[in-house]
């Protein structure tokens, strides 16, 4: 595939940049609760507003169905965004239209302006060409920053690559290098570690890296699902029977891939996902018909432990516990703690990604410790699928001219 264009190919003294950015935030009340995406994004503004150019922002909030909501207005932003940036920073109260023009018009080389909500407009979600055309008219070159969002092809993600030169920012291109290297590359044996709730909902996840990843721990609810098509007894636990024949194949085509499945081996069980419930550790061959398995056990961290000593590229996707409520956490927060401890040590390169597996390890307190963290959700999920995104290949047809 033809390289991604980055910020080292572009001219960008006195041009007007479009920069689509992450600044899909979580809010109440008109606060900013985490500003992780923020903060990711500021060296990429800092950067080419220091090469002279008008920095223009384009970003999404919510889901506001295509209509203007004020409760997912990017107004709120603005503060904490100039404040981190140590600069002021404009707002036009629409993306599009005289109001955003006469916005840019008044701004000068070095300056920053913050559009409104692009899905405050129909034709966002839709890619509508009149759409990114009102958009282009606003710039003369186009940066995608937004890893967390190329696997849609939205007007602000993909359309206006079609349309301005393109260039990936420098978070979308540290991304980007980080991942490609996993998939291509990386150093072994490597380690999967995939969770969550529903295995239906990572099929393809579990299809593509048996195939490229040398040990796959399959935890959380998922797991249920492959301790239930072995046979063993589950209890009330979290379970999709009706995927137990694709659990027994995907185990299967494992092995002829010599992937080593892991599996819990003791969990911890309740009556029921609560505070303060009662819980204890049972072997997986034991559980009762009115528990629920809510995380691994000492046994099976043990294990995931003596396999983390000896592996050398790990990537993560979904806690392996019900993490948010204890004592359901301890499982996630003790092989987080050895993944992070061994990246420190120079032994292990962690890469971990999706929003409960951020939230896993900043509870464990060891986010910071890991390799990368990637902000994004469902484009972190496709990538290592083995999908092309429609916001990356955009880029790579600019990649082909620079």
């Amino acid at each position: 595939m033809a390289p991604f264009p980055t910020l080292d190919d572009a001219r960008l003294a006195g041009k007007r940049v479009l920069i689509r950015v992450d600044l899909n935030v979580p809010m109440e009340a008109g606060n900013i609760l985490d500003a992780t995406r923020i903060d990711r994004i500021l060296p990429n503004l800092r950067e080419i507003a220091g090469k002279g150019a008008k920095v223009i922002i384009l970003s999404h909030l919510g889901r506001p169905k295509g209509s203007p909501d004020p409760q997912y207005s990017l107004r709120p932003v603005v503060p904490e965004l100039a404040s981190r940036l140590g600069k002021p920073v404009a707002f036009a109260p629409d993306c599009i239209g005289d109001v955003a023009k006469k916005a840019v018009a008044a701004m000068h080389d070095g300056d920053y302006l913050l559009l409104e909500n692009t899905r405050f407009h129909a034709g966002e979600e839709e890619n509508d060409e009149n759409f990114v055309a009102a958009l282009a008219e606003l710039g003369d070159v186009y940066v995608n920053d937004a890893f967390s969002t190329a696997h849609r092809a939205h007007a602000s993600t993909e359309g206006l690559a079609h349309r301005l030169p393109s260039f990936a920012g420098r978070s979308m291109q540290v991304e980007l290098e980080i991942l490609t290297n996993l998939l291509a590359n990386p150093a072994r044996p490597v380690m999967a570690i995939v969770g969550g709730a529903k295995v239906s909902t990572k099929l393809e996840l579990l299809g593509n890296l048996m195939r490229r990843v040398d040990i796959l721990v399959i935890g959380g609810g998922m797991a249920n699902t492959f301790l239930a098509a072995q046979g063993k007894a589950i209890g009330t636990s979290i379970c999709e029977m009706e995927f137990a024949n694709v659990a027994r194949q995907i185990v299967a085509d494992a092995a002829g891939a010599q992937c080593e499945v892991v599996l819990p081996t003791d969990v911890v069980a309740a009556s029921k996902l609560a505070p303060g419930v009662a819980a204890h550790v049972i072997d997986v061959d034991y559980v009762g018909p009115q528990e629920m398995i809510l995380d691994i056990g000492p046994k099976s961290v043990a294990r995931l432990e003596s396999l983390l000593n000896r592996t050398h590229t790990l990537v993560w996707n979904g806690p392996i516990g019900a993490f948010e409520i204890p004592p359901f956490d301890a499982g996630t927060t003790a092989v987080a703690t050895v993944a992070a401890r061994l990246t420190k040590s120079g032994q292990l390169e962690s890469i971990a990604g999706g929003g409960d597996t951020i939230a896993a390890l900043n509870k464990a307190g060891v986010a910071k410790e890991f390799t990368y963290i990637s902000t994004a959700g469902g484009a972190f999920l496709e990538w290592l699928e083995g999908k092309r995104l429609p916001g990356v290949e955009a880029l790579r047809i600019w990649g082909r001219r620079v």
